[in-house]
Parts: structure tokens; sequence; C-alpha cells
């Protein structure tokens, strides 16, 4: 019988990004408001990095009680996924046109740059992007590697020192894997199936 409430991990993140993107803006709004003067760890960054880095904040702040995107180092996930040799190149164009096209309609509807809006202007031009359908697969992507990057082994670039897993109450599986043991530096082995 418990077999049958069993989720597997594709559909819990697709559950916790929808509730994510149906969280109450107005929450959303405050926990913004309450870190507006909380040092980023954006001030080596260069573009396109750096609007990447703002849409992951916008999406995914923290609060006293929650980390942020900056906080599980989610800019450094999508990075080191990226130039993983199995990353799918339409995902990395997608990533980097949809940078694009963000800062082009914040040009078009306000005269500046996304990373130059406030927090709601910022929320009114991420829902004008969601309305398409391109921009609306852009920005699952993203929440997708936002996810990903608060539940990754630290090995991978995010989730550091283990502070989604903290924040989640989540016991990691041991052993957790070293550096040589990434899943794209083991050597893919293949078995011959041989007849009897």
């Amino acid at each position: 019988m418990a077999e049958k409430h069993k989720l597997s991990r594709r559909q819990f993140i697709r559950i916790l990004a929808t509730a994510i993107a149906a969280y109450p803006l107005s929450t959303l709004a405050e926990k913004r408001h309450l870190n507006s003067n909380k040092p980023t760890s954006v001030n080596n960054i260069k573009e396109p990095w750096l609007t990447l880095s703002v849409v992951q904040e916008h999406l995914f702040p923290a609060d006293k009680d929650s980390p942020g995107a900056s906080d599980i180092q989610a800019l450094a996930y999508l990075r080191a996924m990226m130039d993983t040799p199995d990353f799918d190149n339409e995902d990395a164009v997608l990533i980097h046109n949809g940078i694009g096209w963000l800062n082009d309609l914040s040009k078009q509807l306000h005269a500046k740059t996304f990373i130059q809006l406030d927090s709601k202007t910022k929320e009114k031009v991420l829902r004008r992007i969601e309305s398409s359908r391109a921009g609306s697969r852009w920005l699952s992507m993203l929440l997708t590697y936002l996810l990903e990057a608060l539940l990754t082994d630290p090995v991978y670039g995010g989730n550091t020192n283990g502070i989604g897993w903290t924040w989640l109450q989540h016991q990691p599986g041991f052993p957790t894997p070293s550096e040589d043991k990434k899943y794209f530096k083991l050597r893919k082995t293949t078995y011959r199936v041989t007849k009897a």
C-alpha cells in the first residue's frame, strides 16, 4: 500500500517548483525587503552572470529562517553544471537567450536593465516573461537548477556546507561523493550479456 504513495525525485521537484511559483508574491516581497540591506556576493560577477544571479535571488530570496540563492551558491552550481560534459547545449542556449529577453523587455518597458529595477518591477517583468512559452520554460529551468543547488551534495558546487540539508532537516546518504567520484567523472561500464 505504501508503494502507491512514493514520489520520484522528478515528481518531488515538480511539486516543489509549483509550490515556489504559487508562493504569495507579497510574502516574497517582504523577504526581499528584509534582505535589501544584506550584502550580496555579486561584486566580481560580470554579465550575463550578474543578471542571472539577481534573477535567482529574486526567485529564491533568503529570510531570517531560510537560505536564499546566494547562500546555496545557486549561480556557482549552475555554472558548474553547464561546464559538465553532458550538459545539453540547447539548455545552455536557452539560459543565455533568456537573459537577453529579460534585459530587452526591461529596457523596452522601463528603460533600465533588469538589475536596475526595484523588486516589484522585477516581479512584473518576470511575470511578463513567464507568459510566453519560451519564457516559462526558461524560468522553469532556472527554478529546477535552484532546487538542485538547494538539495545537491556540496561537491557539485551548491548547497554550501549542507545549508539546504540543514534547513530542510535532511540527513544525506553516506558516503557522499568525493571530487573524483562526481557522476560525470565515473567511467561508464559496459556489461556484456552472454547466452547461457
